[in-house]
């Protein structure tokens, strides 16, 4: 199968495909930009580098930023919007994390987030690298195999309001050109080759490393950042963070109902970020941990045998452009190790406690900033009004409240 998104434009240059083994450290004063994209270790990496802030000025590094993932900061520098409902950033988010680096002064310094692998333009990456530093900036790639990237972003889309289906997601991205709908910055992010392309154009390919992830090796990616960094080893571990998880299919499916009746009732976004994405979905992700017993979001074999082949593609194109590549890059169109058919929605049932679980997680939300009763008593009562306008009149509420602390 051939697609849009599986053509591109001949290759760089006729550069050996990489190595493996540990890289050499970069020049001391570097400013090393890890742009992901999403769902390639970023979050490890970023809680790893936080929990050593203090410990790697000795080593002259610096990790300036004041929280582990300066999303904001990438989300106004690439001009993209929040996730639904949140505060929508601003060019001051950006200023203050260039600043911060600038006051690194000649150490090296490490900037970490996936949301810059959405800037849509070469203008808007040249810009981004000119306020770094120029010449002193490295960027690093992480990319794992597009068939392994699939479910975990489609569940991470619908806990942004994502109401499609999975199986009608894969045929949007994979089947109906221009692959665009519902979500056009998926291929922006993961057709890694074009994106490892728009930042050569910037920086050159003298400038660029790229890793290859294997997930086989837990701590693999850590102890890279080490050798690039010139850090010692086991400086960086690991730090659990449990709303990081992929929600489980039967979660995912419970939260794409929910997003079904949301959309359906008019409600406002920010009360979906604030009792739905920050509420339910994060305390359900805290304090419940998925079982054997869970069915898992599997991909159906068609669409693991187009993204492995997708992924093959992207694999030798990079493999041509002659940046340095770090790992195996046959991994990149690696399956997974068991692809089951199609996915049955029946079997997937949301556990009791689990559901107990998010619905606390919202109302403790809501309480966090409760609602007033300071109008007076309308003339029609609760019993008098459909179910459908009550839960709009009580988003409304909530919303206004929320504003008004």
């Amino acid at each position: 199968m051939e697609t849009d998104c599986t053509r591109g434009e001949a290759p760089v240059n006729n550069a050996p495909i990489g190595h493996i083994g540990p890289p050499a450290a970069l020049p001391a004063g570097t400013r090393l930009l890890h742009i992901g994209p999403h769902k390639t270790g970023t979050t490890a990496i970023q809680g790893a580098l936080f929990a050593a802030r203090d410990k790697l000025p000795a080593h002259g590094v610096e990790f300036p930023a004041t929280s582990r993932h300066p999303m904001e900061a990438a989300l106004a520098a690439c001009a993209r919007p929040a996730m639904m409902g949140d505060t929508v950033p601003t060019e001051k988010h950006w200023t203050r994390l260039l600043q911060q680096v600038d006051a690194t002064g000649s150490r090296t310094a490490v900037i970490s987030s996936e949301f810059f692998a959405d800037a849509a333009d070469d203008e808007t990456v040249s810009r981004i690298v000119r306020q770094l530093g120029g010449e002193r900036v490295h960027v690093l790639v992480t990319l794992r195999p597009i068939a392994k990237i699939m479910p975990s972003q489609w569940q991470q889309y619908v806990q942004n309001g994502l109401r499609m289906g999975y199986e009608d997601w894969l045929d949007h991205m994979l089947r109906k050109a221009p692959y665009e709908k519902p979500n056009p910055s998926f291929w922006r992010r993961h057709r890694h080759d074009r994106l490892v392309e728009r930042w050569i154009r910037a920086v050159g390919a003298d400038r660029i490393t790229v890793v290859v992830v294997d997930d086989r090796d837990r701590d693999g990616l850590l102890r890279t950042f080490e050798a690039l960094l010139g850090l010692p080893q086991e400086l960086l571990q690991p730090v659990p963070d449990a709303a990081n998880r992929s929600l489980t299919l039967a979660e995912t499916e419970m939260l794409r109902k929910l997003n079904m009746e949301f959309r359906g009732n008019g409600l406002p976004d920010e009360l979906y970020s604030k009792l739905i994405r920050n509420g339910a979905v994060m305390h359900m992700k805290n304090t419940c941990s998925p079982t054997a017993g869970d069915v898992k979001i599997s991909t159906p074999g068609w669409a693991v045998e187009a993204a492995s082949g997708i992924g093959a593609e992207m694999a030798e194109r990079i493999g041509a452009m002659g940046v340095r590549v770090i790992g195996d890059p046959a991994l990149l169109s690696a399956a997974p190790e068991r692809p089951e058919p199609a996915m049955a929605t029946g079997e997937a049932r949301i556990a009791p406690e689990v559901a107990a679980h998010a619905l606390y997680g919202a109302l403790a939300a809501a309480a966090s900033a409760p609602v007033r009763h300071t109008a007076e008593a309308k003339a029609r009562t609760v019993h008098q009004t459909s179910s459908k306008e009550l839960v709009r009149v009580l988003g409304h509420r909530c919303l206004k409240r929320l504003r008004r602390r």
